[in-house]
């Protein structure tokens, strides 16, 4: 039983972070689109695509099915987000703020994320290797076959 719960928590957990960002991306972005890189092309496609991947690949995790898929999924979109969007802007200095006094507000949100990301990849690096408890769609699927 304490497996199970613990399971559960850690899965739905771990989940919340891209299963809400996900919605966010793909349902409410105008902020999100502001604070892309101006490089990248059509930020609202690219913003629903993002959002589509991160729900996606949270949804799974939370309930406990193609557990190693999703795990890889989610640990190259952060792979990838974090070398290209967020390294860069640890070192760019230029924040899309209006005034330059609130830099450091956009530095300590690029270190924050950066951060996060590698916590984050450093969970989708263990997933693969990890086995879901019994309140999971996995076993469900496996006790029924």
């Amino acid at each position: 039983m304490r497996k199970n719960l613990s399971d559960i928590l850690f899965r739905v957990l771990f989940s919340l972070i891209f299963i809400g960002l996900g919605s966010e991306h793909a349902l409410s972005d105008d902020l999100l689109q502001k604070l892309m890189p101006p490089w990248v092309p059509a930020p609202r496609i690219v913003s629903i695509l993002c959002g589509l991947f991160l729900f996606t690949g949270g949804f799974l995790i939370a309930i406990g099915y193609r557990l190693k898929l999703a795990a890889k999924m989610l640990g190259i979109f952060l792979l990838v987000v974090t070398i290209l969007v967020h390294a860069p802007e640890l070192v760019a200095n230029d924040s899309p703020a209006a005034h330059p006094d609130d830099q450091w507000m956009w530095t300590a949100l690029q270190r924050s994320n950066f951060v996060k990301n590698l916590c984050l990849i450093g969970v989708c690096v263990m997933l693969p290797y990890y086995q879901v408890g019994d309140w999971s769609v996995e076993k469900i699927v496996a006790k029924r076959r």
